[in-house]
């Protein structure tokens, strides 16, 4: 079974059904084609439970299996999609450890210099972590907005560790670690949140919750439609 003909994912809620079958049978089910299952093109919202788990490893002998190269590529593409900097598995339906982060320098347009310094942004390429674990390196918290493509419309301002370090496995099956700090530090954060069924809003300063565009929604008299694709 290679990854060019596999499309989608059985989404592993029942982990009870597996008790009995050996980890092989049990990964392979995962790419029965089934029609609009994951992983999704689309971003999974808030209330999907598949966003309140715990994400289950990897075992290390899939690392490099195709299956897993294919996860990565789809992670990858959605992420690119729908513009984001981070995105976990879980948030295309799939409750596996792995997460993707990119960073790209013209996002630096999006932001006014002074912004830019503040947030202690900085450029970073395509990164991918399997089966991650985190150590916080600086536990001096920093405050600043965040939203989430899974809690479309909406952001806060969330407390993050200033700096940090994660560890595990590249897209390639290959240990590494990368220490992070500032922006990148939050999006690591952000994505290993996901992958142990916590979402920004369990952790936001509550009265800062607000409508990203609720000066659009106002300007034409509430009627605005929120798009959960991409486009």
């Amino acid at each position: 079974m290679v990854a060019t003909r596999l499309k989608t994912f059985v989404r592993p809620f029942c982990v009870s059904a597996r008790v009995d079958k050996t980890f092989t049978k049990w990964y392979q089910s995962l790419w029965e084609q089934k029609q609009n299952e994951p992983p999704y093109d689309h971003i999974v919202q808030v209330g999907d439970p598949v966003l309140r788990q715990q994400a289950k490893p990897i075992p290390e002998g899939e690392l490099q299996s195709a299956e897993v190269r294919f996860l990565v590529k789809h992670l990858t593409k959605v992420m690119r999609t729908y513009k984001c900097v981070g995105l976990a598995a879980p948030q295309i339906g799939l409750s596996l450890r792995a997460f993707v982060m990119e960073f790209r320098d013209e996002v630096r347009d999006q932001y006014s210099k002074a912004d830019y310094a503040n947030r202690q942004m900085e450029t970073l390429p395509l990164t991918v972590f399997l089966n991650p674990e985190l150590k916080v390196l600086n536990y001096e918290k920093v405050l600043h907005a965040e939203g989430c493509e899974s809690v479309r419309g909406y952001r806060a301002d969330v407390p993050r560790y200033r700096e940090v370090l994660i560890t595990g496995y590249d897209g390639e099956g290959a240990r590494r670690e990368l220490k992070l700090h500032g922006w990148n530090a939050r999006i690591a954060q952000h994505e290993m949140d996901h992958l142990n069924g916590t979402i920004y809003t369990d952790i936001m300063e509550r009265k800062s919750f607000t409508c990203s565009c609720w000066q659009v929604v106002n300007a034409h008299q509430g009627r605005l439609k929120l798009s959960f694709a991409s486009k």
